[in-house]
């Protein structure tokens, strides 16, 4: 696309900011579907989207009157809006704004859209992370009370975002808490040690289009006993998977822990092998006098940087 260069920001900080709600390739939830049906309807527009702006694609956490789950960041429209965090962006006619003339889905060669408006979706710390946004293909504007609908659609979303993260962390901490509680420690001994180890799908969302969701939910609940069997027998060492996601939590205890995390990734990499499935791993090597809080944060953040570096991988 042609025109005038965007403001630099922190990409990388923006992109760590999305990364933390591990809300990209997750399922549908009605929750954000109706946000999309609002802003379609209150804006009066054909298409209504929530954009999440990834390093280098435009994924869809829902949508309507759009039929792509994700398009290329360098053709998103979005990806201008996020410049300016706090700021509805509303562009009367994409045809005559020379930043989007030439975009195929303004050109007509893969879409006709004509007319934008996206409010940033804005962390707490300042991050535009996406956008709830919508389309037409006419040129229009938005009256005041739309765009003030827009802008709390927006905050709706974030709100949501938030506390899904929290339920996450939460549901994570008290697994933790009650799977290691803290014990007295007899003065001059060192606390117990464990490790505790974050396991993602990467993509569910695409791994459910391609074996559909039942053959997916199979696949998981084999694997939840496949996992739970492969820790030792009469031990401490536990598993969980966070509800509603494919994501797992172990605690694996004293000095055959290693060995352990060796046999569950294992038993992951072989669902790789024969589903085409990656799951990532992020570990913290703990002890009890650390809080489950900071354990699970420190475990969080190598999953993250696993992610990171799967994804810079040729």
């Amino acid at each position: 696309m042609t025109g005038t260069p965007m403001p630099s920001f922190d990409e990388a900080a923006r992109q760590h900011a999305l990364d933390r709600y591990h809300i990209l390739d997750t399922l549908p939830e009605a929750a954000y579907d109706d946000i999309v049906q609002l802003a379609s309807q209150l804006c009066g527009t054909p298409t209504a989207l929530i954009t999440l702006i990834d390093r280098d694609r435009q994924w869809f956490k829902a949508r309507t009157g759009f039929d792509d789950t994700q398009t290329s960041r360098s053709v998103a429209v979005c990806d201008h809006a996020i410049r300016a965090p706090g700021q509805l962006m509303e562009i009367e006619d994409l045809a005559q704004d020379p930043r989007f003339a030439s975009n195929p889905y303004v050109s007509g060669d893969i879409g006709s859209a004509r007319f934008y408006a996206g409010m940033p979706l804005t962390t707490p710390e300042g991050a535009a992370i996406g956008t709830v946004c919508v389309v037409d293909d006419q040129p229009r504007t938005l009256d005041e009370r739309q765009r003030t609908a827009l802008q709390s659609l927006a905050r709706l979303t974030m709100t949501l975002l938030e506390a899904r993260a929290r339920e996450r962390a939460l549901e994570h901490e008290t697994f933790v808490a009650t799977t290691v509680p803290a014990p007295a420690t007899p003065e001059g001994q060192a606390p117990d040690r464990y490790l505790l180890a974050l396991m993602e799908l990467q993509d569910l969302a695409g791994a459910t289009e391609r074996l559909g969701e039942r053959t997916t939910e199979k696949l998981l609940q084999r694997l939840d006993e496949a996992l739970e069997g492969a820790l030792p027998d009469g031990g401490r060492d536990a598993i969980n998977r966070t509800s509603g996601s494919a994501e797992y939590v172990a605690m694996l205890h004293g000095p055959e822990a290693a060995r352990t995390l060796d046999r569950l990734r294992a038993l992951l990499d072989a669902q790789g092998d024969t589903h085409g499935l990656l799951f990532l791993i992020g570990v913290a090597d703990a002890d009890t006098a650390e809080t489950p809080g900071a354990v699970f944060m420190r475990a969080d953040a190598d999953l993250l940087q696993r992610r990171t570096e799967s994804l810079s991988t040729p």
